[in-house]
């Protein structure tokens, strides 16, 4: 009865065909586990030790596509012994070559990007260029496009496409497709110039809208910073194009501007004598330049201010040297009786 049941035909083939078939692909799986396996624990120890990694790179980049591959082919030898009609066959003949001419394209692709972490990162880090940096994201993604986009002309022309009919007819619908990929081409004019005027390169510290942070990543479309919080922003590159970028790390100094108030009880001597510490303490600090700005600028309701415009260095921390400055300020007033004002209010009633 057994027998019987396997020799009755399902969708024209019988059902012996049909469960050989299946054995065949399921074979293909298991044998791509199985060269993984071999390739992981028994070639690799085999392979003598090298400086390069390539061997463990290719070990790393075949574990899925050589799995898709075999049981792509235990697939085609399915196909082969079992029977369809002929617009069927015909179709399943395309789909398995488009599948396997976009799964070497993805070994291809790994196989680079391991290339790209390996060998070309490394190299970078140790370059004193920042064009480098900037570069190499370009590169990886351009790379990885061609390669997609010649595996997909291949695999339409080989599924039975006129390409260059396709390509004709999205050059008749050529507007259309400007028109929606308008935002794409400004972004990528946006990133060209980045390149080109260098308004600023990877790890620049930028101000853009209401956004400070360090540039992480440049890329052709899009941007991404690191903001003071840890957060990463992405940013179209056509933002940069038309909006105002203060660049934090060109500075050449960065200016602090100090508002002192002192009570009104101070008197000019020591007002004086208060401007000539804030002028030592400021020109005395290791961190800061020598142009130091000091001025009894203003008359407020409650205080009489005192004006210190100070330059700390490039190369100097900036928070540690306010808090070096200010303490000291701080010190020192104290030590010379100079009382620091707080808003007050004097009242005066009139005796009946």
């Amino acid at each position: 009865m057994f027998t019987e049941l396997l020799t009755k035909t399902f969708y024209g083939n019988r059902i012996d065909a049909w469960l050989f078939a299946f054995v065949v692909i399921l074979i293909a799986l298991i044998g791509g586990k199985i060269l993984y396996w071999i390739f992981s624990n028994i070639i690799k120890k085999l392979t003598p030790k090298k400086e390069t990694k390539v061997d463990d790179m290719t070990i790393d980049m075949i574990e899925e596509p050589i799995i898709l591959m075999l049981g792509l082919l235990g697939l085609y030898y399915s196909l082969n012994i079992l029977t369809f009609p002929d617009l069927l066959d015909k179709w399943l003949n395309h789909i398995f070559s488009v599948l396997v001419i976009l799964n070497l394209a993805w070994i291809l692709s790994r196989f680079l990007d391991s290339l790209f972490k390996e060998y070309l990162v490394p190299l970078i880090e140790k370059s004193n260029t920042n064009l480098d940096n900037q570069l190499l994201p370009l590169i990886r993604k351009g790379s990885k496009f061609i390669i997609w986009t010649t595996a997909i002309i291949v695999a339409f022309n080989n599924a039975g496409y006129n390409v260059a009919a396709l390509l004709a007819g999205l050059g008749i619908g050529g507007l259309a497709v400007a028109l929606a990929a308008k935002d794409t081409l400004s972004n990528i004019f946006g990133g060209l110039t980045i390149f080109i005027d260098k308004p600023f390169k990877i790890n620049d510290r930028i101000i853009i809208d209401s956004y400070e942070g360090k540039v992480k990543e440049i890329g052709l479309r899009s941007s991404r910073i690191e903001t003071m919080e840890g957060r990463i922003v992405t940013i179209p590159n056509s933002k940069f194009a038309e909006s105002a970028i203060q660049n934090v790390t060109l500075e050449p100094s960065r200016k602090i501007t100090l508002n002192i108030g002192l009570i009104y009880d101070t008197k000019p001597k020591d007002i004086e004598k208060a401007l000539k510490i804030l002028e030592d303490i400021s020109k005395k600090n290791k961190n800061t330049e020598d142009k130091v700005l000091i001025s009894f600028n203003k008359f407020s309701p409650s205080s009489i201010d005192l004006l210190l415009i100070y330059y700390i260095k490039k190369s100097a921390d900036v928070l540690q040297t306010q808090t070096e400055i200010n303490l000291e300020i701080f010190k020192q007033f104290n030590k010379n009786k100079l009382n620091f004002a707080f808003p007050t209010q004097t009242i005066y009633t009139k005796k009946a």
